[in-house]
């Protein structure tokens, strides 16, 4: 052979190694069949020559890879025949040799290579993946299609995978087509993806109606998931006849058990003895914690618990057990922003409005998608809820837009009767009533029909008395007053609420004896309420005809909620307080205030008391909002209007335009 031979020889082996590096060969331990013969027929040294002189050309990185550029080049030009029978040739050399596909795998499939083994490693990969990264999961089930996976095989998981992730339009497309398959592979798997799509859509509902269609022949270990939808959708009696005619679940895993005490817990929220109830739901959400698995939900155990202690009068417990479900991943990431607007939900009824903002912001970054529509409703309480306790009345109505579209979105069910009955109180607030009228019909039904049990209906009456009130409805507020009366003998919260509702009345009607207006208003903070309570004793020392009741109010107003300053003359300073939490303020009941004057010459109580004229409140609703008397409140005008150099109010509430800044622009 001539040395030009020779070299043309040794040209096309370079070349071919370089190809066969690309598609995913490596040297020296695989090597294809061509190469082989040709390093065969030379000396030992001939693979290391040719790798050499492969590195020499520098398309080679000193790893053994081909570079980026030249590899695509490689592939592109090589015939899609000759690249495909070395893809194969690589997939049965590392089969033959015992070694598992792994990345390779990946790459074939992203280069449209259809093979079945490759199939099996990719879905294998997927489902091991599956509770722990969902989101590679997905990625892993996709690339399996690619390789010419069968689309109906693995579309339980598949749909798990999507809903996990937060993409509930892909998840419920995926088990749409899979619900429509005679003989369904993963059915079960199926019906749990679908339930939990739906009750994220914030149609429970739906969700019941999935599991029923299933049948109790079929649900096996997914009884108690059914149960969880049925009795929010308000039909324990379909509950109990599924969970008496469903097959044992099988094994006593830690996921069975978070399960089965799961139901059983929420089933005891329904019966005479409610309080039974929250210790079995707590025990559900640590079982499931310690499960370490992800699996499709209608609602988590940690979020039932929660629920159940906030409607209980305990929302510390209920912060507690979300930061620990949130801590073990309970539910995966689609479970993430909702246990995190619990959180935010808790912290408002706590009247700790920096906490429920930073739980919200946790909740909108949780994942990549948008919120799902049962969260984004959930979200738009937390702000009207938070925009009502700021007195904020702008930003209320802001929020109240934002929740009025919100609603269209969801259905009622037992888990957001929290929710639907602060949009009661505002909704009175701001006569707009009509708007929930026909929500608060469906919620009332369903717990007519589930029996009215008190752990779940109290917190609605107290609402609806709320809402009572601000309508000055005494006939609406009857019958709820008397259903928390009724509800005393077996609920200490309705108790409580009840010689609340009770203290209002005698307030509004000017009849009251502060002893019991204090009582009622250290009531309400015992059970996790101290902004009601404190609006409560503050509203009454507005209203107070003797001195000392009005002192002794005002400090058991201020004692409860130490925060004091009205949050809106805080948060109005924000470009974007509906994101911001406002910053509490000590608060007294002299003449000086906290601080000491800045450069408009107003103190710091008295720029909140400015605040507060200029958003067209009476000496009386300043006293109100920052748990001081209108007396105090004249002083601070009076002592403004000096300073300032003001004539009148008109020349008044402009100079405290300049002086307070740009966020009052003149009427």
């Amino acid at each position: 052979m001539t040395g030009h031979d020779n070299q043309a020889e040794r040209t096309a082996a370079v070349r071919e190694l370089l190809l066969a590096l690309s598609v995913g060969f490596s040297v020296p331990s695989l090597l294809p069949d061509s190469l082989r013969d040709y390093v065969d027929g030379h000396n030992a040294q001939g693979l290391e020559q040719l790798m050499a002189e492969a590195k020499d050309t520098g398309l080679v990185s000193p790893d053994g890879t081909v570079v980026g550029t030249a590899r695509y080049a490689l592939l592109k030009e090589a015939p899609p025949a000759r690249i495909r029978s070395l893809q194969k040739e690589l997939v049965d050399k590392t089969v033959q040799g015992g070694q598992p596909l792994g990345e390779l795998a990946r790459d074939l499939a992203r280069t449209g290579f259809k093979d079945p083994r490759v199939v099996a490693e990719l879905e294998q990969c997927a489902d091991d993946a599956l509770d722990a990264d969902p989101q590679l999961a997905a990625e892993l089930y996709a690339e399996a299609l690619l390789a010419g996976g069968d689309e109906i095989a693995k579309a339980a998981r598949r749909a798990q995978a999507s809903a996990a992730t937060g993409d509930l339009d892909a998840a419920g497309r995926m088990v749409d087509r899979l619900l429509a398959v005679t003989g369904a592979p993963d059915l079960r798997l199926g019906v749990d993806v679908a339930a939990a799509v739906w009750a994220q859509r914030g149609m429970l509902s739906r969700s019941a109606e999935t599991y029923s269609w299933l049948g109790a022949d079929r649900i096996a270990g997914s009884a108690p998931l059914a149960a969880v939808a049925m009795i929010g959708s308000g039909n324990s009696g379909a509950a109990e006849e599924l969970l008496a005619a469903a097959p044992p679940s099988g094994s006593p895993t830690l996921l069975a058990v978070a399960l089965s005490l799961t139901q059983e817990g929420l089933r005891r929220t329904l019966g005479p003895a409610p309080e039974l109830a929250l210790p079995e739901l707590i025990r559900a959400s640590d079982m499931m914690n310690a499960a370490g698995t992800s699996i499709p939900l209608p609602e988590t155990p940690g979020a039932l618990a929660a629920l159940c202690a906030l409607h209980s009068g305990e929302p510390e417990l209920a912060d507690t057990l979300l930061k620990a479900a949130v801590v073990a991943g309970q539910g995966g990431d689609a479970a993430r922003p909702r246990l995190f607007l619990l959180q935010a939900w808790s912290a408002m009824q706590r009247d700790n409005a920096d906490d429920a903002r930073l739980a919200i912001n946790e909740a909108v970054k949780a994942n990549h998608w948008a919120l799902a529509p049962r969260d984004e409703f959930l979200l738009a309480a937390l702000e009207v809820g938070l925009a009502r306790r700021g007195s904020d009345v702008h930003e209320l109505v802001l929020a109240w837009e934002r929740a009025r579209e919100a609603m269209m979105h969801v259905s009622v069910d037992l888990y957001s009767l929290l929710p639907w009955g602060e949009l009661m109180i505002t909704a009175a607030r701001l006569r707009e009533s009509r708007r929930v009228a026909h929500y608060l019909e469906n919620a009332w039904d369903l717990l007519g029909r589930l029996g009215d049990p008190p752990l779940w209906s109290v917190p609605l009456h107290w609402a609806a008395v709320q809402a009572s009130l601000l309508s000055e409805d005494p006939a609406g507020l009857a019958p709820h007053a008397a259903a928390l009366v009724r509800a005393s003998e077996h609920s200490h919260l309705a108790s409580v609420l009840a010689t609340g509702g009770k203290a209002w009345v005698s307030v509004l009607a000017g009849r009251f004896e502060a002893f019991d207006v204090e009582t009622a208003a250290r009531g309400l903070a015992a059970v996790g309420m101290p902004w009601e309570g404190a609006r409560l004793a503050g509203h009454a020392a507005a209203h107070a005809d003797e001195r000392r009741d009005m002192v002794k109010l005002l400090a058991c107003a201020r004692d409860i909620h130490p925060q004091g300053a009205a949050p809106s003359t805080m948060a109005s300073q924000r470009p974007d307080n509906a994101r911001t939490a406002p910053t509490a303020q000590p608060v007294t009941d002299d003449g000086g205030g906290p601080g000491a004057p800045d450069s408009s010459g107003l103190s710091a109580r008295e720029r909140e008391v400015g605040r507060l004229i200029l958003e067209g409140k009476t000496y009386r609703e300043i006293g109100e909002a920052i748990y001081i008397s209108p007396r105090t409140a004249e002083h601070h005008v009076a002592r403004m209007r000096r300073r300032l150099g003001a004539e009148n109010r008109s020349e008044l509430l402009v100079r405290l335009r300049l002086a307070l800044g740009e966020g009052y622009p003149p009427p």
